[in-house]
């Protein structure tokens, strides 16, 4: 299931680009999104903030 992404621009973008979307490729796309996150969130709670910034991207 698709939570993060705004399903209609993805493929949107994906199309100006020339593309089609695959059926499974949104939900991959969401997945390594949330991984972004996490990754990021992780840093910036190790430098004791409970803003997420640019710099943890």
């Amino acid at each position: 299931m698709v939570e993060l992404l705004v399903q209609s621009k993805v493929r949107a973008y994906i199309k100006k680009k020339g593309l089609n979307t695959g059926g499974d490729t949104l939900e991959a796309l969401d997945k390594r999104l949330s991984g972004l996150i996490d990754d990021a969130a992780g840093r910036a709670k190790a430098n004791d903030r409970k803003t997420l910034m640019a710099k943890d991207c």
